[in-house]
């Protein structure tokens, strides 16, 4: 980092990267390549000491071998555990283990100033600690960190659940966030996917076998893809490994825009390319070239904005939300992932006041994923805007992974920028990180 000249943006060197952001391009960077690993795995205390670049795939390979797996784990495998904390990362265990960072125990971080402190909920860092999660590398960078590990079995049983409303669905959610479970049988996880204004799924998962005990386990790693088994299937059973990287085999379904979903072209694609790291190589090629953006202009199509986003919405406001997108954005599928900040989680409205969540209240994740032919005002991104607003408008949340547009006085009220502010005087005194808007919105 000394090496580094000052005005110089201090940066890390990753091999790979989840986030859908442009930004401007930096010579030097630090070389993270030696942080990628699982230090220890403490079994009896069911927690493991991680570094921070340790990509998901091969933490839960450490892990289940013993038996347990992260409290909440990303559904893409090159997700690091520092970007899930210093990002924003959910699961469909989120219902009742919250964000990636509520199960941190304590993280060491390397400042703006240079010097690694270990920050834990209580003590003398504990403000950076609250504020690191959503802050994007803007307050430092997490080289270590521990983390409290679950007791699962190798199986999983899912029940596909249909719903012709979103209020329907809701209610289901909110009867398994208050009681763990439906119909006498035990829910361990919750995600769901709408396909259509008509057509909602809900996806309830057992760690275990369940009535499915004699049964093989799918595998949706081959010709078969898993979310139209949603659609084919009432149940389903599952390795737990299969579970955690069911939607990584093929991007969610965004594998389609490659031509993974037509048989022929599966089947001559390398089993080994079909991961979410691959895909996500392919766009970055085309954003570098403009390669669709030319075949675009060639035949005569409207331009198309880039639609990448992950948005929270109180659960009660899920319909409202789903019936504006399809009246004015109208892309589907939609993923639906429900989640609640951790019971007892520190109490007040704030307790991770970078992206603050209410205590006690259901929210849902809608992820939505693709591009839409808006015409010339494509790169003034319209359709973003208005989602912005509109999440706003239904006190809701927006993940910044993506391309944010938002004036800095919203964003700096929405993301709490002054408590940023605070803590990058103590912490980064030099103004050697990037700023929290910069990155976001300004892409620097």
């Amino acid at each position: 980092m000394a090496s580094i000249p000052p005005g110089r943006p201090v940066r890390l060197a990753k091999r790979t990267s989840n986030l859908f952001r442009p930004r401007e391009e930096t010579t030097g960077a630090l070389d993270v390549s030696g942080l990628d690993g699982v230090i220890a795995i403490d079994a009896e205390a069911g927690t493991a000491d991680v570094q921070g670049m340790c990509t998901y795939e091969d933490l839960v390979a450490a892990t289940l071998p013993h038996g347990f797996i992260p409290l909440v784990v990303p559904q893409l495998r090159t997700i690091t555990l520092g970007g899930a904390v210093t990002g924003l990362g959910i699961e469909s265990t989120s219902f009742r283990n919250g964000l990636p960072h509520e199960s941190v125990l304590e993280l060491d971080v390397l400042t703006g100033s240079g010097e690694i402190v270990t920050a834990t909920p209580e003590g003398e860092h504990a403000d950076l600690f609250r504020s690191f999660p959503n802050s994007y590398g803007s307050l430092g960078y997490a080289t270590r960190l521990r983390i409290e590990l679950e007791r699962v079995p190798d199986r999983v049983w899912l029940r596909h659940l249909a719903f012709t409303r979103a209020d329907e669905l809701a209610a289901v959610v909110e009867h398994v966030v208050a009681t763990g479970q439906w119909e006498g049988e035990r829910v361990d996880a919750v995600d769901g996917v709408a396909f259509t204004p008509g057509d909602l799924r809900l996806t309830l998962a057992q760690w275990g076998a369940g009535p499915l005990t004699a049964a093989e386990p799918s595998d949706y790693t081959g010709q078969e893809i898993y979310y139209r088994s949603i659609h084919e299937r009432t149940d389903d059973l599952l390795t737990m490994n299969d579970y955690l990287w069911r939607w990584d085999t093929d991007w969610f379904w965004c594998s389609g825009a490659f031509g993974l979903h037509n048989p022929t072209i599966r089947r001559l694609w390398p089993r080994r390319w079909r991961r979410s790291d691959v895909y996500h190589k392919l766009v970055g090629l085309d954003r570098r070239h403009g390669i669709v953006d030319r075949l675009d202009r060639l035949k005569g199509r409207p331009q198309r904005e880039r639609v990448i986003q992950d948005i929270e919405v109180p659960i009660e406001r899920l319909g409202d939300f789903l019936a504006w997108f399809d009246d004015a954005v109208g892309m589907r599928p939609v993923w639906l992932c429900p989640l609640r900040l951790r019971a007892g989680e520190v109490a007040g409205p704030r307790p991770w006041p970078t992206y603050p969540l209410e205590p006690g209240r259901t929210y849902v994740n809608a992820g939505f994923w693709g591009t839409v032919p808006v015409g010339p005002d494509a790169p003034s991104g319209p359709l973003n805007r208005a989602i912005e607003t509109k999440v706003e408008e239904l006190e809701g949340h927006k993940s910044l992974y993506s391309e944010a547009f938002y004036d800095a006085e919203t964003f700096d009220r929405l993301y709490d920028t002054n408590n940023l502010d605070r803590l990058r005087d103590r912490y980064d005194p030099a103004g050697r990180l990037t700023s929290l808007h910069d990155k976001a919105v300004r892409r620097r």
